[in-house]
This record gives structure tokens, sequence and C-alpha cells, in this order.
């Protein structure tokens, strides 16, 4: 497994070159099956995946404990990283975004609980609190690396100047934010520049469209009755018509070498760059092998530049997400 290096000096976290989006094991896409999330974890740390991505929301609160069950005994090959700030309550209700220094260390806390580490390797801001300084939530984070509880610290969904600030306080060693063929905003809105000015790694969540990208999904009734997608913007109406029209292209470029077309899909994301990571989520081992068999698809510069073509900058139908006034602050 290739391996890639987000961030720089003492602040850097080496990691797989392609990372494990857990969130779907536990809510959003469709029915939860733990035993299958569990083996496709163990599969992912055999095959070299160790990047593994959580969030203390998603379930809420379950997720991490899945992670930490299946993790259990082999600690030391692990990559973690969860995310705090999308409050949630147990049954659910969604809180708000809370960036007080105070719940950021109550949430912590209760993190390393749930998961059954002593510490976690990367810790996100996982969306930015408007009401309170950034410089003070990161305020806390630091203490919270200087308490041996978190080794390094990340943030999602930020502008620029947001990252500027929190990298004043305490080094960032990687941004989180969606990116793939059908969200091309980090090459837009400077987010990419800035994260690459500071030497700050880049985690491309979602790197597949939220499965929209495998071109396995040719209609809204493929998903499941409470898969979340079903009241997406980009899995709506006339926007679903034309995002099917943008992976048809992707998928001929891909049959052309042979390929599946989510593995070009992450091919392009990987040929970004060596400092971002893409961390595709699945609840399969099946889905698992195919994302990793990605790694080894290599892209000319036509097939860059046919792939460009198929997928230009702002191609994609939709808004990102229902609400977006909690991204890019």
């Amino acid at each position: 497994m290739e391996r890639r290096t987000l961030g720089r000096g003492d602040h850097a976290l080496e990691v797989s070159a392609e990372g494990l989006g857990c969130m779907g094991m536990s809510e959003f896409y469709g029915t939860a099956d733990e035993s299958e999330a569990v083996a496709t974890i163990h599969r992912a740390l055999d095959l070299g995946v160790t990047f593994l991505d959580t969030a203390d929301m998603y379930g809420p609160f379950t997720n991490e404990r899945l992670v930490g069950r299946a993790v259990a005994g082999r600690r030391d090959e692990v990559q973690l990283a969860t995310k705090f700030g999308n409050e949630r309550a147990e049954d659910g209700t969604r809180l708000g975004v809370n960036g007080r220094p105070e719940y950021v260390r109550r949430a912590c806390d209760a993190s390393l609980q749930r998961l059954g580490v002593d510490h976690v390797d990367l810790y996100y801001q996982h969306r930015v609190d408007r009401t309170v300084p950034v410089e003070e939530t990161w305020g806390a984070l630091h203490e919270l690396v200087e308490a041996g509880k978190v080794r390094r610290l990340g943030i999602s969904e930020a502008a620029p100047a947001t990252i500027r600030r929190a990298h004043a306080v305490h080094p960032v060693t990687a941004l989180q934010t969606e990116y793939s063929l059908w969200t091309r905003d980090p090459e837009e809105n400077d987010v990419l520049a800035t994260v690459r000015e500071l030497g700050i790694g880049f985690v491309a969540y979602s790197p597949l469209g939220r499965g929209f990208l495998s071109g396995q999904i040719r209609t809204v009734e493929d998903l499941d009755p409470d898969d979340f997608r079903r009241n997406h913007p980009r899995f709506q109406g006339e926007a679903f018509a034309q995002n099917l029209v943008l992976v048809d292209r992707v998928r001929e470029v891909a049959q052309e070498k042979g390929v599946a077309a989510s593995q070009l899909a992450l091919a392009w994301v990987l040929a970004q760059g060596g400092d971002v990571v893409p961390i595709p989520g699945t609840k399969r081992v099946r889905w698992l092998e195919e994302n990793v068999a990605a790694l080894d698809v290599r892209l000319t510069d036509e097939d860059l530049r046919r792939i460009d073509e198929a997928a230009p900058v702002g191609a994609a139908a939709g808004q990102r997400y229902p609400d977006m006034s909690s991204v890019h602050v």
C-alpha cells in the first residue's frame, strides 16, 4: 500500500494513500449491517488501508463504538481520525454546531471512551461555529494535544481565512472537505491553494460523489427507502438527470481503460497530488476491494485531459447539501 503524508514537520501524519470513511456503516446510507461493517474494516487493514475516519455525530455515537470494536487488538496498525462540532443528542436530534472550549474537551473525552483508546491520531473540528472565535476553539484543541489525548489536529469545511486563523494557533495537519469529479469547489475557492501554501494535507471525503460516480445509481429507486440521498439536491429531478449525463461520460472513459467508473473517479482524486488522500466510504467488503484497486490505475496526461472534459469544474447540478449554511464559513 502506498503511503502519503499529511502536514509537515512534527505535525505530519503518515497514512495509507487511500483511507476508509466509516460513516455509512452506521447511518445515512440505508440499512446498517454491523457484522459486515466490522468485516470491511478488518479487510481494509489487511489490504493496508489503515487511515480510518469516523465522527461522534455518526449514529449518533454508534459509529465510534463500532470502529473501536473493529480495531481492538490492532490499534497500532491504525491512523484513527474522528471529529467533533456537529452536536447531536442520543436520540439523533441535531443541536447545532458547537465550538465552545468546554464542549471541545467534553466531546474529546467522550470519543476516546467510545473508541476504547487513549488517544486519536487526528482530531477534526467537523464544522466551524460562527458564534465562537476559531482561536478559542483551537486553544482548547491545543490543550488536548498537550495532554496527549490528541496527536494532530484537522479542520473540515473551512474557508481559507478560517484555516489560516486556526493554523496560527496550532498547526493544522489536515483539511477535510468534499472533493471529487462532481465537487471541484476546492480548486475554485482557494482552499486547495491555501492548504498547499501552509503545508496542510488534503483529505477528500465523498470522492465518489456519494456513490453517484460509481455509475450504479440510475434512479432514486435504486436507493434504500431510508437513504438520505433520496432528499439530496443532486439526486433530485432535473439535477439527477444532468448528473447522470456527467457520470455516463466518466464511465465511457473508464470502460476504454478497462476499469470501473468508481476506480477512474478515485484514480483522478489520487492523481491530484501526493498531499491528497481520498477516504471513500463503504460498508461492504466487495466495494472496498474495488476501491482499493483504484490505486493500481495509472492515468496518462491524455486520460486526465479527457476526464477534465467529461467532468469540468462546476459540471454537477444541485447544491452539495440541502442546507449549505454550515459549510465554507
